[in-house]
Parts: C-alpha cells; sequence; structure tokens
C-alpha cells in the first residue's frame, strides 16, 4: 500500500507519523524539565557557565550519567575516571538500542539510526517499544525532539535562574538534587524488595568505602563504579530472573 503512494501522499504519511511520535514524546518532555532545572543549577552552582551547562545537555541527553559526569568534572576528577563512570552508567542505552534494532524499518540508513539514537532514554525506548508495528524513522524522529526540547530547556531554566539568584539561596537549592533523587529511588523501593535490597546494598558500600581508612585512596567517582558493579551483581545472584529460571528448571527436568 505505501508503494503505491504518490509523492505527496508519502509526505503527508510521513507528517502524520513525526506528529504521532511527538505527541507520544510530551509528556516526556515535561517530565523532563524539573529534572534538567536541577541539572542547571546544579552545574552553574559548581562553577560552570551557563552557555557549558546548557551544551552538556544539548548534546548528552543522559540523565544519571550527566549528573555523575558532571559532578566528577567539578570535583576534579581524572579524564579516565569520568570517561569509565559515565560508560557505566550509560552503557543501558546501548542495550536500549540493540533492543530497539529489531523494530525499525528495514529501509532507515545508518544516518537515520544514528540521530535517533542520539535521542535514546529510558523513557523513549519505553514508548518506542509499546508502539506496535515497526518504528518509521519519522516517529522516532517526532518522538524524540520534544524531550530533547524538554531537557535542553529546563538546563537553561535552571542555569540562568542560578544566576540571577545570590549565591546563598542558590547554594540552598542545591538540595533539589538530593530531593530528586530520593523521589526516583523511595517509590519503587516500596513496591520491590530487590529494588531496596540493591539501593541499601550501594549505599552500604558507597559508606564503606568513604569512611573505612584502607579504602580512602579510592575517589568519589571509583567509588561510584565500585558499588555500582557489586550490588548490580548482588541483585543478578540473590534475585534472579523469576522467567528464565523457569524455563531453566523446566529444560532440567525434561533432560
Amino acid at each position: 500500500m505505501v508503494l503505491s503512494m504518490t509523492s505527496e501522499e508519502l509526505q503527508m504519511f510521513n507528517q502524520k507519523q513525526f506528529t504521532y511520535g511527538f505527541r507520544k514524546g510530551l509528556p516526556i518532555a515535561f517530565g523532563y524539565i524539573p529534572v534538567s532545572f536541577t541539572f542547571g543549577l546544579m552545574a552553574t552552582r559548581g562553577g560552570l557557565p551557563v552557555w557549558l551547562t546548557i551544551f552538556i545537555s544539548l548534546s548528552n541527553l543522559t540523565s544519571a550519567g550527566q549528573f555523575a559526569g558532571t559532578e566528577l568534572i567539578l570535583t576534579g576528577a581524572g579524564l579516565f575516571e569520568i570517561t569509565l563512570t559515565t560508560f557505566i552508567i550509560n552503557i543501558r542505552y546501548m542495550l536500549m538500542s540493540f533492543s530497539l534494532s529489531q523494530k525499525i524499518e528495514s529501509k532507515i540508513n545508518i544516518k537515520q539510526r544514528l540521530i535517533f539514537g542520539f535521542g535514546i532514554t529510558d523513557e523513549t525506548f519505553t514508548m518506542a517499544s509499546l508502539k506496535q508495528g515497526k518504528l518509521s524513522y519519522a516517529f522516532m524522529l517526532g518522538l524524540i525532539t520534544g524531550p530533547i526540547a524538554g531537557w535542553t530547556l529546563g538546563t537553561a531554566m535552571g542555569a540562568l535562574v542560578s544566576e540571577a539568584l545570590p549565591l546563598s539561596i542558590s547554594n540552598a537549592m542545591g538540595i533539589a538534587l538530593y530531593a530528586m533523587f530520593i523521589a526516583i529511588i523511595v517509590p519503587p523501593s516500596k513496591k520491590s524488595k530487590p529494588i531496596l535490597f540493591i539501593v541499601l546494598l550501594s549505599v552500604l558500600i558507597t559508606i564503606l568505602l568513604k569512611y573505612i581508612p584502607v579504602f580512602s585512596f579510592i575517589s568519589g567517582g571509583f567509588r561510584i563504579i565500585i558499588a555500582t558493579i557489586l550490588s548490580a551483581c548482588a541483585g543478578a545472584i540473590f534475585f534472579p530472573d523469576k522467567e528464565e529460571t523457569i524455563n531453566n528448571s523446566e529444560e532440567a527436568t525434561a533432560c
């Protein structure tokens, strides 16, 4: 049916796909604004210029990795430490992209894949995964446009507000960062014992690495890396995927 369309009909079809994707991405965009507002506050409060703070959000769109990487930059961490930390935190986006590669239309070229691959986040991945049928380039482009704009806009607002406010008030607003992470962690921890276990274990590991003298040589970035890897491994060992466990049990019984 698509092959029989005229060029005008095909253009209209793409516009509809873009609009549909854009509408799906709007709630994500509005949700990003308060989070990126906090990032703008944190970065400028730490000493980064407004233009650089906005550029980081415009060129990254990595949320937790962006917060962690910028924090390491502000504390004077080394390049290797910053690179490794952000790589570990953001590696999930690579896995998400691998998954979506099975759903996109085969006619989408490498350049187009790179463009909408830039906008893959936890939320846009979920929205794209739930869409029925193949993913078109127009839909994906529409889906990521709003979130990118929302993340950048929120960062700009936070950076500009931080610059305009007195230093004492700007510093006090830094508590919003901790409030944000608490708001992210607490609700799922109440509903899931595995998540609660992993969160508490990662906190415990971080505290031990920070306050036990023998570990004093470990920097903040590497503490994050160690806590992330150890708690994730512990979660995989003590709380394996139930479906996979059942399948393995059935295979063993069949043998």
